[in-house]
């Protein structure tokens, strides 16, 4: 009986010593976390009044993004107000106003607890000068206001991609009278997280 037991303990110890490098992988895992990257992209609708008016002609964009990022190591709220001069409106709906450009960036690798909330909610500017010029000015509706003239309607969702970047989710907002898009990327990107004795020691 001794015998048996003795080599059924050595029939378990492989199994044991396979499992380990198994459990410092799911370790590993455990310690990764998300830093996430917002971009943005302005675009025109191929029926946009610039586009069949003022092919190449010059103007100017500015754009107010409400941002809430909840994470406990890394918390923002707030507006973000990009501007865009020197656009140039291009010959076609195919090519953008404003080429993706970087909005926001978290610094610190937090825990995941969903994606950060981001909205557009006014787009501003002008193309041309004299008596051709088009002026832009968008806004979201708000409660207990005339809805706007040229409404800019937020949070259309867009297909979930993949670029250069990495994995996103899109969302865009569009404007009723100018015809224009705003495109806002939303990207998580893996990192280490700190272990738990560096945060409590620092």
């Amino acid at each position: 009986m001794r015998f048996r037991a003795f080599w059924r303990l050595l029939a378990l110890l492989p199994l044991a010593f396979g499992l380990a490098p198994i459990g410092k992988a799911l370790g590993a895992a455990a310690e990764l976390g998300v830093r996430h990257r917002i971009d943005v992209m302005v675009s025109a609708e191929p029926d946009a009044p610039i586009l069949s008016r003022l092919r190449g002609g010059k103007g100017e964009l500015s754009l107010t993004v409400r941002l809430s990022a909840n994470s406990k190591e890394s918390k923002f709220f707030g507006m973000l107000r990009p501007s865009f001069p020197d656009i140039v409106v291009p010959d076609g709906a195919g090519k953008p106003l404003v080429r993706q450009t970087k909005l926001w960036e978290e610094d610190v690798c937090h825990q995941r607890r969903g994606l950060p909330k981001v909205t557009a909610t006014q787009l501003g500017g002008h193309f041309a000068d004299g008596e051709g010029r088009i002026e832009i000015s968008a806004l979201s509706r708000h409660i207990g206001l005339l809805v706007p003239p040229d409404e800019l309607t937020p949070g259309i969702k867009l297909d979930p991609g993949s670029d250069s970047l990495g994995a996103f989710y899109a969302f865009r907002a569009q404007t009723r009278n100018s015809r224009l898009n705003v495109d806002l990327k939303i990207y998580s990107i893996d990192c280490p997280l700190e272990s738990r004795q560096g945060r409590q020691g620092s």
